[in-house]
């Protein structure tokens, strides 16, 4: 799967992503303080990896920064993104579900290694619901 990856901080969970990712065999498109050059603020980057998604370019993505808040509300200004901010997996797993979440957002301050293997499993284990209710409520917030 192709992910892109944003960060404002190359921090020691920032890097533990990328390592977790790489070994799980996605393709990553890096940006922020995890690209050389690229402007890293957590705005910026956000957006340019939630482009990734909205444009085809990465099949989804993760974005992070300080407390996650920033990196989830900067994805979601992006047209058909759905970002999610998760701080353990079973709410990643409800993102996935019941919001067809397709931006997975990260504290860089509050995921710690062991939780973040977790997220990252109920992450790509979830699947969207087939629910009519889930799926009006997804149409409901895709206009």
């Amino acid at each position: 799967m192709r992910i892109a990856v944003a960060a404002d901080e190359r921090t020691g969970v920032a890097d533990v992503l990328l390592a977790l990712l790489t070994a799980r065999g996605h393709e990553l498109l890096p940006h922020g303080a995890l690209r050389e050059g690229d402007r890293p603020d957590w705005a910026w980057c956000a957006q340019a990896a939630a482009r990734d998604v909205a444009e085809g370019r990465a099949d989804q993505a993760i974005v992070c920064c300080w407390t996650g808040t920033g990196a989830s509300i900067a994805a979601n200004k992006v047209a058909g993104i759905r970002a999610a901010l998760c701080g353990d997996a079973p709410t990643a797993a409800g993102a996935r579900e019941w919001n067809d979440a397709n931006v997975l957002a990260l504290s860089l301050r509050t995921t710690s290694a062991a939780v973040l293997a977790e997220i990252l499993d109920a992450w790509f284990a979830g699947t969207p619901s087939t629910d009519p209710a889930d799926a009006a409520n997804i149409a409901r917030v895709s206009r």
